[in-house]
């Protein structure tokens, strides 16, 4: 149960936010939110039963900053994103099914593919500075409770944030007079027919599946084998790729292994018993889908919220993930230069030919890295 409210309450902003830059009203955000929590909260159910392993899942929330940071240089509209989830989650499914295009993620250098990500990861991690900025003083308690509970609480500082920025809402709302309607308070499916768009299939299709894969696929792999478990990573890709096809009519943007959050569903916290934590993947998968319930809500609360208040919580929630992306990005000096081509490039939100920043990035450090890279040393 810690798992999912954590996983939850730590990143649904993001989701929001990413989901309504590419053009979702509050209505398909909400069923975006509600269609990925359900799917991968039964997702996790089935693959811990059948694997016996405390397998979780979530949604890509480096995906859901990466469409985010796209903002106004998307132009092809909603139904267009739409088919571009749709792509990813067969791209998701053919790697499960074909070897060679896991492989292909694998060899994309780690320095580029950090750089990436942390120059999607740019413009929501500067949310709560704008906020602050706009709204000094409904920031200020969230700022200050986040950074108190990341000294002392660290696991629930994104929750209490999260917490607070909901109070100072619902204060703002109450003092300012402002008429809340209720008539999205429950969360509804709402379907969209997709369509197909050359610049959404290459400037969000493509680097929303590289992004998935290398920052949550790979690492969730990662995380478990930490813990002495192997991963089903044919019937994990086989899930959560036919998870992302199913929920991408109704809004979702990618299902995906859960990373970060999976450590607390397979450590010493889930039970000394090894061979019994896969309860843990299965409490958590149905613990998500009391929390689905919530989507409407939040959603409805999101765009009630004044100064970007929301955007803020979801900044707060990138920014490890930021810092530990720029580390991966420029640690390594012989690869710095093209990793910062990436990065400038992924941030600054440039578009060309309708194609955003995160594919040219990814595409212009992969050059870079080939022309720059030292030459082997000889036999």
């Amino acid at each position: 149960m810690v798992t999912a409210l954590v996983g939850f309450t730590s990143s649904f902003a993001v989701v929001i936010a990413g989901l309504r830059a590419v053009g979702a009203s509050p209505e398909q955000a909400a069923s975006g939110l509600l269609a990925l929590t359900v799917v991968f909260g039964l997702g996790a159910v089935v693959l811990s039963v059948r694997s016996r392993a405390p397998v979780t899942l979530a949604w890509s929330t480096p995906g859901a900053a990466m469409l985010a940071g796209m903002g106004a240089s998307y132009h092809a509209g909603w139904p267009a994103a739409v088919g571009a989830f749709l792509l990813v989650g067969l791209a998701i499914l053919m790697t499960g099914l074909v070897p060679a295009l896991g492989e292909l993620i694998v060899r994309i250098p780690t320095p580029i593919a950090q750089a990436m990500l942390a120059g999607v990861l740019l413009t929501l991690c500067l949310a709560p500075m704008r906020s602050l900025v706009e709204v000094p003083l409904l920031t200020l308690p969230v700022l200050a409770v986040w950074l108190t509970a990341t000294r002392w609480l660290p696991r629930w500082a994104l929750p209490l944030a999260l917490v607070t920025a909901l109070v100072v809402i619902g204060i703002h709302v109450a003092v300012s007079g402002e008429a809340v309607s209720s008539a999205n308070w429950l969360p509804t499916l709402t379907f969209t027919v997709p369509t197909w768009d050359v610049g959404a299939v290459v400037g969000i299709a493509v680097p929303l599946f590289i992004v998935t894969m290398a920052s949550q696929n790979i690492p969730g792999v990662a995380v478990l084998s930490s813990f002495g478990y192997v991963t089903p990573w044919r019937a994990a890709m086989t899930v959560t790729g036919v998870g992302t096809m199913v929920a991408a009519p109704f809004g979702g943007h990618a299902v995906n292994l859960a990373a970060l959050s999976a450590a607390l569903s397979a450590g010493e916290e889930a039970g000394p018993d090894r061979s019994r934590r896969w309860i843990a993947g299965v409490s958590s998968g149905l613990s998500y889908l009391f929390l689905a319930g919530l989507s409407g809500a939040l959603v409805t609360v999101a765009a009630i919220a004044p100064g970007g208040l929301v955007e803020a919580v979801a900044g707060l929630a990138l920014l490890g993930t930021f810092a530990s992306a720029v580390v991966g990005a420029f640690t390594a000096v012989a690869t710095r230069v093209p990793a910062a081509l990436t990065f400038v490039a992924a941030a600054s939100g440039v578009t060309f030919f309708g194609i955003g920043g995160a594919f040219w990035g990814l595409v212009i450090g992969l050059v870079a890295y080939g022309v720059l890279r030292p030459d082997p040393e000889p036999a």
